[in-house]
This record gives C-alpha cells, structure tokens and sequence, in this order.
C-alpha cells in the first residue's frame, strides 16, 4: 500500500467499521493528545479499550486499562497507537502474536514505520500510518 497517500473511502470504511479500538499509550493525563482522541472515539458510539502498562487496572474514561494487547479478552477491530515510530515494530509484533488479528492498525500523527507495516499488510491487516482517526472523521465528515 502507498502510505504517503490514503484513499477516502478506505479512511471512511476503517471508521465506520471499527467497533472495537484498542489504544496502545493510552494516557490518563488531560494534556495528552490519546486522552482526547480516545474520548472522541467514545462519544462516536466506539468501544475503546486503553492500552498502557503503567495504568494496567486502573480506568481511562470509564475504560478498564489493560497493560498489553494480549491482555483484551475480545476481539478487536483496530489498534490506534500513540507511540513512537520506532515503537510501531513492537506493537505491530504483539498485535500478530494475538489469536484473533484486528481488521486495521492504525498509526497516529508522526507513527509511521514501513517495515513494520509491511509485515502486518503480509498477514492481510490494512495499516494506515501519520494520521489521527479523530482529525479525519472531522474531514470526512463522518
């Protein structure tokens, strides 16, 4: 897939299909761009599980968090990540060592990591990168 450019409808179809969003670095910090982001996704009628090991236990939102990916007890549609690029390999790696494989990673502003998303798309998972869901909702109109 050409990364340097999404077409809208696949945009618009990850949004309206994604029922469960996990958000890997989830934070519980107000000022922290995965804090606002995730409640958009909430008040958008998705379920949000947040995904950061040093609040594993406690709630983001209302949201139990788990400390790992491997830790969510259902399936999942998509993984929004609000890591560093360099981190994208890892999480792209836990995500492929889970059971049931989410629909779509999805990377934010800044998270883009080709091989890494080379290696999802092998195993048939769409990888959007440098982007957030909660500006293209706004652009699209959705």
């Amino acid at each position: 897939m050409n990364h340097d450019h999404y077409d809208d409808n696949l945009i618009r179809n990850v949004l309206r299909s994604a029922k469960t969003i996990a958000v890997v670095g989830a934070s519980a910090n107000p000022a922290r761009p995965s804090y606002g982001v995730m409640r958009f996704l909430l008040d958008k009628g998705h379920k949000v599980i947040p995904v950061n090991p040093g609040h594993a236990g406690g709630e983001i939102h209302g949201q139990k968090v788990v400390g790992r990916l491997a830790d969510i007890e259902e399936p999942i549609d998509m993984v929004d990540v609000f890591r560093a690029a360099d981190a994208l390999g890892g999480v792209v790696d836990e995500v492929l060592a889970l059971d049931t494989l989410p629909r779509v990673i999805w990377g934010q502003l800044s998270v883009r990591n080709d091989e890494a998303a080379a290696k999802a798309e092998e195993k048939g998972i769409t990888v959007i990168m440098d982007r957030c869901p909660a500006i293209e909702y706004r652009r699209l109109g959705l």
